[in-house]
């Protein structure tokens, strides 16, 4: 989450939101910011009551260890999904992959 902080500007030009989501609950996400030394320029949503419920509508939960898989959504103004990137959950995902997914659809 810190590559994006630190990318902002570029993802800025690009006209995107950046959004966190996870399944764990609001005072582990400060917790999270916190440790990073904050996260000021994007929002991070708990995605924890009913825990999962957005990763379940996108595909990426998984029920048996009751965990959502690392992933990147690249939604345009329409509301449609246009690129998904998932990864191990121990993987970052590469911001000049998904900046160049980005100017695919200007």
């Amino acid at each position: 989450m810190a590559s994006y902080q630190a990318d902002y500007a570029r993802f800025e030009v690009c006209d995107a939101q950046v959004l966190g989501v996870s399944i764990d609950s609001v005072p582990s996400h400060r917790a999270f910011a916190k440790s990073l030394g904050g996260i000021d320029r994007y929002p991070l949503l708990a995605d924890f009551h009913p825990k999962g419920e957005v990763a379940r509508a996108y595909g990426v939960y998984k029920e048996a260890s009751g965990y959502s898989e690392r992933a990147i959504f690249l939604i345009d103004k329409m509301g449609v999904v246009r690129f998904i990137d998932v990864h191990e959950s121990g993987e970052q995902p590469d911001n000049e992959q998904v900046l160049d997914e980005l100017a695919k659809l200007s």
